[in-house]
């Protein structure tokens, strides 16, 4: 019996200016990806908080090619000091004098206290010895996002007493949150800020990155002198906006086993005085 032969399958031209299934799926898979690293890059900054902040130390991808002394010989008009916690170990207080290279030390902050429940455990003992030694002293609290801001705040009160000569008080602000929306987080620092000038009578300075500084900081909290901390970067003017510039965390100083963090009021021994507690 005769076969009938199937005609071959004709297939359709594909009309002028479609694409086929495939070409859509390639066009709309590179748009997802560019668009995927458009948003990434954007929030280059916060990703790198969350992701590189692992202790309570500001860590920095670059280190300063500059030597720390030609960062100083260029302030050397301007009032050095230094910032100490319980991590540095014993101090000889006798040496402690002046950072490596012999650029006098004339301030120290200390840290007082951590979040709402404790307080620095070597803050008292630092605390005394400092004002033995006649350094003018600071104390600064080290704020966790994701505790009661109030609580923080009584915290710093209970454990410290300011007097006229010493700095203002200090909110140390190096974390994002975790728990809650950034503008919480300002909420929650305002409530902080707001407690402790009642409490002292003075306006608290905000210590933080200039990277956190800029992103978060800046807009919401301009009437506050801000401690800014900078290590990859040389000025030869600091911004006005800044009243401390740290500079490094891996000064030398006589006294001091180990590094520790050196600092730079934006201005002379004489303007130190205007930001004192009087």
């Amino acid at each position: 019996m005769a076969v009938k032969k199937k005609k071959p399958a004709v297939r359709k031209p594909v009309k002028k200016g479609t694409k086929s299934f495939s070409q859509s799926g390639i066009f709309y898979g590179i748009f997802f990806v560019f668009a995927v690293l458009v948003v990434l890059y954007s929030q280059r900054n916060v990703l790198a908080y969350y992701l590189g902040f692992k202790t309570d130390k500001i860590v920095y991808a670059e280190s300063r090619m500059v030597p720390l002394d030609k960062v100083l010989d260029t302030h050397i008009e301007k009032s050095f000091g230094i910032d100490i916690s319980e991590y540095q170990d014993e101090i000889d207080w006798e040496q402690l004098k002046e950072l490596e290279g012999g650029y006098p030390i004339e301030f120290v902050f200390i840290r007082a206290t951590v979040g709402n429940d404790r307080a620095d455990r070597k803050f008292k003992k630092y605390w005394k010895k400092a004002k033995q030694k006649k350094f003018i002293c600071g104390a600064y609290h080290y704020y966790r996002p994701n505790e009661n801001s109030v609580e923080q705040a009584n915290n710093f009160i209970e454990n410290v007493t300011l007097v006229e000569g010493d700095f203002p008080p200090v909110l140390d602000i190096e974390k994002l949150p975790k728990e809650q929306s950034i503008e919480r987080l300002k909420v929650g620092l305002k409530r902080w800020l707001s407690i402790v000038e009642k409490h002292y009578g003075v306006k608290p300075i905000i210590y933080s990155s200039e990277s956190y500084y800029v992103d978060f900081l800046r807009d919401d909290f301009e009437e506050y002198p801000f401690w800014i901390a900078n290590y990859t970067s040389v000025y030869e003017d600091i911004d006005d906006e800044w009243s401390i510039w740290q500079i490094s965390e891996s000064a030398k100083a006589d006294g001091i086993k180990g590094c520790v963090d050196a600092n730079i009021y934006n201005g002379t021994s004489v303007g130190l005085k205007e930001i004192l507690i009087k």
